[in-house]
């Protein structure tokens, strides 16, 4: 079971501000989606470099707040409580923390964040989707994330967040994919309560 891949995203997405992109009408566009969710939850899938893949619900609530809950028999939680973003292990009792500016999946949960000081449109032959890269060149420990759009009026700002890829320092690929996307619905701030592995009993 490889789950590293997906949590070493908190470095990926750290980039300082004073990286500059130019922004570009899509940017423009995926900002404006990036936006108008207040809350999201979706299936995802998740899929490492050697083709293993595991599946579980992400949910979503700004500011701060998600869960990747893994699939019955996975004994890891990733979650974001508004405060922090916790890597937790049950099956050896162990617990990590970043915080939440630092993460990448900031971009998802700041609306402050600006796309457009440290990403670019990937250019593609589909002119119904959007890829965008983030990444610092001149912190490559960091790695890249590049999200997926699919063009879509029904959803907010005209797009549906498809996934992500994630490609850590040592170049390992970590895959998501989302479905049955819900966008802006009511979701209640206990969904992102979780047990302490370290404490005795402690389960997700």
């Amino acid at each position: 079971m490889t789950l590293k891949p997906l949590f070493a995203l908190p470095l990926l997405l750290a980039v300082p501000a004073a990286i500059a992109a130019p922004a570009t009408g899509e940017l423009a566009q995926v900002q404006d989606h990036l936006r108008a969710v207040d809350s999201m939850t979706a299936d995802f899938a998740q899929t490492d470099r050697n083709g293993k893949t595991l599946g579980g619900v992400l949910t979503l609530k700004k500011p701060g707040k998600i869960r990747f809950q893994y699939e019955k028999g996975v004994p890891i939680l990733i979650v974001g409580d508004g405060k922090a973003l916790w890597f937790l292990d049950y099956s050896v009792r162990q617990k990590q923390r970043w915080p939440i500016g630092n993460s990448p999946l900031g971009v998802l949960l700041d609306p402050s964040k600006d796309a457009t000081r440290f990403a670019k449109v990937l250019r593609g032959g589909d002119p119904r989707t959007i890829s965008v890269e983030a990444r610092d060149p001149r912190h490559p420990e960091y790695g890249q994330i590049t999200l997926f759009f699919q063009r879509n009026p029904a959803a907010p700002g005209g797009l549906m967040l498809q996934g992500w890829i994630a490609l850590d320092a040592q170049n390992n690929r970590t895959t998501i994919r989302l479905s049955r996307q819900v966008f802006n619905g009511a979701v209640a701030d206990n969904a992102f309560r979780w047990r302490d592995p370290t404490a005795i009993g402690g389960r997700n």
